[in-house]
């Protein structure tokens, strides 16, 4: 039999049903049955790439060349490097640019045709945007002369906007990557300027507007950020006689899709450019979104949690529609028993949750307005107690986001009490078994929720301090929070395992339907039979049924021996949940369907 080291088997299932999901949850860019890419820029709606999918003709882009693909915009004729959406100044600069951008080759100008030895330009116009819904980008383009006697400026249709004057009285500026204006090189910003269409032109220095001379000089208008480090070394960048420049891009001002957004885009903020005459507007995702608001449903929300860049959080993070949430998790709090009886009515029958053997599970709300789930345990046998001082030890090692949260306790009273975070979407049994006819279970929900049991699996038997083993993964003990997500729950049984030993021998403890048959048999429990019980849970997933059903014939009752026998018998797709079945890829039935067979592997160790 193949060898299945269980740690490593459920990271490999996290890792690959995570790919999976990864998959069917990424956030649209473009029109969904257009093409959203063009080699390796990617064409976001407005933009796009042939008929039905562009906002109007400025936002068509080709795609030219046969092995290598590269980007124009077609009535501009400008090669596009990258489109950049706009985003909420509050997001920090990690994803795009705070406003819509769209990155551009610009050719160098040179002063005469001895510069270089092809395609030179000794006057150049910049590709004209009159007309269009596009700009410059007065913040983060800058203009830069290379000379010794020359001047170089911006002009409109004759006019001279600005310019300035290079000369060279000290070290070159390759030396410190800085223009003076006296070592060779100097530059200027057009923060001042709206420019739409402008053209570059060569002077001598003292002004005059004919005889340039020969002197090689070349002007250019470029991204800052992209130019300054490479002011050291423009050997190569002459050679090639192009540079990246920016232009800032937005929608019209009452252009049907302008009006749509401003009535209906969910998590937006809109925002301005200034193109006079014509006005702009930019729409972006709000803060804690991130995605393409000019597509139905673009905005998404962002999981900070996930994501350091976006959360900072040293502690526990959960993650909330919009935001989330950090809390300090060096210690326990101890809560007062009229604190706790305040927060649940007296304990009041109204407010119960659930019922089991470890005790009564209440709601409440403490005086900060947290809401909790309160456990009291219902006898004070020692048994009883020993299963609380474990759960309190256990849970306390643990901060995962796919474990439910112990947040205190109470000691004031014989019978324990311990306070969890308040899950508010009840049990993946309920969800699976007790389905609402109008929110059904969908393909990539499952997915997502097999890849969070996994992760918090892996977690427990190999990223805490000393590995623990749950004991009673099931459905019924994993819940769901308020967005869905995974909590696994319930650690009374649950035992913390020394890094030498492989296995516990115990008294056999779990829940039929779930319980690992090489554990029923030999009463030594290894993490091999949490995984086992998580394929029970992946099968519930796949095919929508209980873990026993005395309705399937004697072999067939228990929902593991069900799903072998029908995989061995190639009938997996006569078993599986009709939701899967109208909206999942067989392949990626076939790979989840073959982890939860490694899983269920009645040998786990041979």
């Amino acid at each position: 039999m193949q060898k299945l080291a269980s740690p490593a088997s459920v990271l490999l299932i996290a890792l690959l049903v995570g790919y999976l999901t990864g998959r069917v949850r990424s956030t649209a860019l473009a029109k969904s049955t257009c093409q959203d890419e063009c080699g390796s820029v990617t064409i976001p709606f407005p933009f796009g790439i042939g008929v039905g999918c562009f906002l109007n003709k400025w936002y068509e882009i080709i795609c030219e060349g046969d092995s290598i693909k590269v980007p124009r915009l077609k009535k501009i004729g400008v090669e596009v490097l990258k489109i950049s959406l706009p985003y909420s100044r509050n997001h920090g600069d990690m994803y795009t640019s705070p406003s819509g951008t769209i990155e551009v080759r610009l050719p160098i100008v040179f002063s005469n045709k001895k510069c270089i030895s092809n395609d030179y330009r000794t006057g150049w116009a910049a590709p004209s945007l009159d007309g269009s819904p596009f700009v410059y980008s007065k913040d983060k383009n800058k203009f830069f002369v290379f000379s010794c006697h020359h001047q170089a400026v911006i002009n409109n249709t004759g006019q001279v906007l600005a310019g300035c004057k290079s000369e060279c009285r000290g070290a070159n500026f390759s030396d410190s990557g800085i223009c003076s204006g006296y070592n060779g090189c100097c530059e200027m910003g057009i923060s001042s300027m709206v420019l739409r269409e402008f053209g570059v032109n060569f002077m001598p220095e003292d002004g005059l507007t004919t005889g340039v001379g020969d002197e090689c000089s070349y002007a250019l208008l470029a991204k800052e950020s992209w130019l300054r480090p490479k002011l050291t070394n423009l050997h190569d960048l002459k050679g090639e006689g192009f540079v990246l420049g920016v232009l800032e891009w937005g929608i019209p001002s009452n252009s049907s899709l302008e009006v749509r957004l401003s009535q209906s885009c969910q998590h937006c903020g809109k925002g301005s450019i200034s193109v006079l005459p014509n006005a702009v507007h930019q729409f972006y995702c709000s803060p804690g979104y991130i995605g393409n608001p000019y597509v139905a449903n673009g905005c998404q929300d962002i999981d900070e949690c996930r994501d350091p860049l976006f959360s900072h959080c040293p502690g526990f993070c959960e993650n909330k529609v919009g935001s989330f949430r950090c809390r300090d998790t060096t210690k326990l709090f101890e809560i007062v028993m009229r604190e706790l009886e305040k927060a649940t009515d007296n304990f009041n029958d109204d407010r119960i949750l659930g019922k089991g053997g470890q005790g009564t599970v209440y709601k409440g709300m403490l005086s900060d307005g947290t809401i909790v789930a309160v456990k009291k345990s219902g006898a004070l046998d020692e048994g009883k107690v020993k299963q609380f001082i474990n759960e309190v030890l256990i849970l306390s090692q643990i901060n995962h986001r796919n474990v439910v949260k112990l947040l205190g306790c109470c000691l004031e009273t014989e019978v324990p009490l311990l306070v969890y975070d308040y899950i508010s979407n009840g049990t993946l049994y309920q969800y699976l078994h007790e389905p609402n006819e109008e929110s059904p279970v969908s393909w990539e929900v499952r997915l997502r929720l097999a890849m969070e049991i996994a992760g918090a699996l892996s977690y427990l038997h190999s990223a805490t301090s000393i590995p623990i083993y749950h004991r009673d993964i099931k459905s019924t003990n994993i819940l769901l929070d308020q967005n869905y997500q995974a909590k696994v729950a319930d650690f009374g049984t649950s035992r913390s395992v020394p890094l030498e030993k492989t296995h516990l021998t115990t008294l056999v403890q779990g829940t039929f339907g779930y319980l690992d048959p090489e554990y029923f048999q030999t009463s030594q429990f290894t993490d091999k039979s949490d995984v086992y019980s998580f394929g029970v849970v992946l099968v519930e997933l796949l095919t929508g049924q209980k873990p026993i059903c005395q309705l399937r014939a004697e072999e067939g009752r228990s929902l593991a021996t069900y799903f072998i026998i029908s995989l061995e018998n190639n009938c997996l797709f006569d078993i599986l949940d009709h939701q899967i079945l109208q909206q999942a890829e067989e392949e990626e039935v076939a790979a989840v369907a073959e982890l939860a067979k490694r899983c269920l592997n009645l040998n786990g160790r041979s």
